[in-house]
């Protein structure tokens, strides 16, 4: 079995986080993959953030009937600042050492990392899924590839190892001491929470932002307003 973990805030969920990590599962043929709301973010302040449980809810909601994704209550079972060393030590006690798991995240997520509590035991511990979005106004897959290679090995090579080294064919970095990173690019959703909140705020309609279920949780919730 073929797990991958998805964490964030998800304040809310929405489509752009719902569509790229689809079509992750789809090319890493991923059995599972489970969405992972952090509890008390550790590098975001807690204002305008909805409560953990509700933020679970809505997850669920939006994922409701798909059977490859599952909300994870992992990190809502803790107390303290949800670190991501602390998740993955979890689910490698909830499944065989055979399963392999990948850690999901984006580009911006991932160029951020070296200041995540245990940074080098994660990449240790668990192959990297790097998500990043096609140059803007063009269809040349592998120029935008090179894109998002281009800020991962400088990235690589700045804060982590400059032994990381690139194997076309697999769109990976591969590194003598640590797991893969692999980079896929994704179909980008000019989407954000950010901007959900605000048009909440404002008054705004969110619809086809984010699933029917999740609109109408907001909306019963009065959440974000």
């Amino acid at each position: 079995m073929r797990i991958g973990l998805f964490g964030g805030t998800f304040n809310p969920v929405h489509f752009g986080h719902l569509r790229t990590v689809l079509e992750v599962t789809e090319h890493f043929k991923l059995d599972r993959v489970y969405l992972v709301p952090s509890a008390m973010p550790p590098h975001k302040s807690s204002d305008g953030i909805a409560s953990p449980h509700d933020r679970l809810e809505m997850i669920r909601l939006a994922t409701e009937g798909v059977l490859e994704f599952a909300p994870s209550d992992i990190e809502l079972q803790r107390t303290g600042p949800s670190y991501t060393i602390d998740t993955l030590n979890v689910f490698s006690d909830m499944f065989p050492e055979a399963a392999p798991c990948f850690l999901i995240l984006g580009l911006d997520a991932f160029l951020e990392i070296h200041t995540w509590k245990s940074h080098l035991e994660i990449l240790r511990q668990v192959p990297l899924i790097v998500m990043g979005r096609p140059l803007e106004g063009g269809n040349d897959v592998a120029a935008s590839e090179n894109s998002i290679s281009d800020s991962v090995i400088r990235y690589l090579s700045a804060f982590l190892s400059s032994d990381y080294i690139y194997v076309p064919e697999q769109s990976a970095y591969r590194h003598p001491e640590f797991q893969p990173v692999y980079l896929m690019e994704v179909t980008h959703l000019d989407i954000s929470s950010s901007a959900i909140r605000r048009r909440i705020q404002n008054g705004q309609s969110i619809r086809f932002l984010t699933p029917d279920a999740v609109l109408t949780y907001i909306s019963h919730k009065g959440l974000y307003r």
